[in-house]
């Protein structure tokens, strides 16, 4: 007999989930109205949400095909559409446009700044699908995942913001670089290169090497550099994800 309190339990990881997909969306509207600081907080939390219901449906035993699905839904929109935002708002900034839809001189640039954050989101949804379909990325994975690709995002959002950094701010307030950071993740995400699955099922040093190197690098370059290391997180995690692969 299924009681009320197990019908909870068992959709308990698919509302953290959806605690991730109301942040994303939210996150989405800050975006859009230029609050990027507070956008990407929430795109954090969303993170922090996409880790808990992983880990409580397996500890629940509660795993099932709606949860996956939610799963690759939320995802695309808290870690491909939001991050795509800010990527938006921060070359219109940086191109000075007033309106990207006013089809005069600046119409090419117009154009470009809709287009090139597109590219973040559907090469977030096409890895997402691969994902799903791909049986082999249990321990490692293949290509960018999404959430690390939102975290790139951020980190520069954040940092610059905190430390006030001239080098972030310069980078930020460059279409060129915006231009050339966002392609760069965007092919990272659909690529085949071998990357390190955070998922722990145990903390034996063995098989776990990569994993403690990241957190050794990460905790050493915060302490250093403070808020400056953010962006800094996904270069260490491609770079402990090829010594892992030594192991």
């Amino acid at each position: 007999m299924i009681t009320l309190s197990h019908f909870n339990m068992k959709h308990f990881p698919n509302f953290i989930t959806s605690l991730n997909l109301a942040s994303g969306f939210i996150a989405i509207i800050f975006a859009s109205c230029g609050n990027l600081v507070t956008a990407s907080w929430l795109i954090l939390a969303a993170m922090i949400f996409d880790f808990l219901d992983g880990l409580s449906a397996r500890l629940l035993k509660a795993y099932s095909e709606i949860g996956k699905e939610l799963d690759s839904l939320a995802d695309i929109v808290s870690f491909g559409v939001a991050p795509g935002i800010i990527i938006y708002r921060l070359l219109n900034e940086s191109i000075s446009l007033n309106s990207p839809t006013d089809m005069n001189s600046d119409s090419l640039k117009a154009m470009l700044l809709m287009l090139i954050p597109a590219i973040m989101p559907v090469c977030g949804a096409i890895r997402l699908a691969i994902f799903n379909l791909d049986s082999t990325q249990t321990k490692t994975f293949k290509g960018l995942p999404i959430p690390a690709n939102a975290l790139a995002v951020i980190s520069i959002v954040i940092a610059g913001h905190y430390s006030q950094s001239q080098l972030l701010n310069s980078f930020t307030r460059s279409p060129f670089l915006l231009i050339v950071f966002t392609i760069i993740l965007s092919l990272l995400m659909v690529s085949r290169i071998p990357l390190l699955s955070l998922k722990v099922s145990n903390f034996k040093l063995k098989g776990n090497e990569g994993r403690y190197i990241l957190a050794g690098l990460v905790l050493i370059f915060v302490a250093i550099f403070g808020v400056m290391a953010f962006p800094l997180i996904i270069p260490l995690y491609i770079i402990s994800s090829a010594i892992s692969i030594l192991f």
